[in-house]
């Protein structure tokens, strides 16, 4: 991890030289523990906006350094690029310059690019990298980044559940749908930011039994003890996204 750390940081001095601001370390491998097929979440902060010159190079650079399924010597990397004027002052929802991910390599490979775009999850990814994060570049994040309303979180958890109404909407992604409907729960329920398999145990005993299996499946994938059979699986897997979304609804309005 340190060795594909430290590439990553030498691939955003090369691409943004003195505009890079600050770098954190957040998410599993500081919260929680890595798992299998766990991402290394950087979080950057640049003092401008990103050229699209800048942002297709250090793009295609990051293939080069990140995996998918992990190996020996890489892990999948996600990357998320923040403009200090787009996020200080904080306002909802806030702009990023560029998040890279192992979900986009085909477009990628295929010159598809995507520019700078408003992005809700910015509101959990800030509040997570306060939370629990690691300093790489700059001062800490708790001194960086201003902290994220609650009802702005709670619009941010909306807005993610909002997203996946219908099959082909988690087509492809069903473990991570689940799980991260999982993890919204529990904020809603307790105001903290916890692990995917936390998230799982905590849900897996409030769940009725018939949607246990789903979320027991999902949990099992993301540990790397079970085989991920989930989309086999289609009406067990809408009924458990279903009931999770009209849960989390009824914690949103309580």
């Amino acid at each position: 991890m340190n060795a594909q750390i430290s590439a990553a940081l030498a691939l955003l001095q090369q691409h943004l030289g003195d505009d890079l601001l600050a770098v954190h370390l957040y998410g599993s491998a500081v919260a929680g523990g890595l798992k299998p097929g766990s991402d290394l979440d950087l979080l950057v902060m640049v003092g401008t906006p990103l050229s699209d010159a800048v942002r297709h190079s250090l793009m295609r650079a990051l293939l080069n350094i990140s995996a998918w399924p992990a190996t020996e010597y890489l892990r999948p990397l996600e990357v998320t690029v923040l403009n200090r004027d787009a996020v200080l002052p904080w306002r909802y929802p806030a702009k990023r310059e560029m998040q890279f991910g192992e979900w986009l390599r085909d477009d990628l490979n295929a010159g598809r690019i995507e520019p700078a775009v408003t992005d809700h999850d910015l509101a959990i990814l800030i509040s997570k990298a306060r939370q629990h994060s690691i300093c790489l570049v700059g001062p800490a994040a708790t001194e960086l980044y201003e902290p994220v309303p609650e009802a702005d979180l709670l619009c941010a958890l909306h807005d993610t559940v909002a997203q996946w109404n219908k099959p082909d909407d988690w087509l492809g992604d069903e473990c991570s749908v689940v799980l991260a409907l999982a993890r919204i729960w529990l904020t809603l329920s307790t105001g903290e930011i916890a692990a995917k398999d936390v998230a799982a145990d905590w849900l897996l005993e409030r769940l009725p039994a018939e949607h246990r299996p789903v979320l027991q499946t999902a949990r099992n994938i993301y540990l790397g003890t079970g085989e991920d059979d989930l989309a086999q699986h289609p009406r067990a897997l809408a009924g458990f996204i279903d009931y999770a979304r009209l849960q989390i609804e009824r914690l949103r309005t309580s």
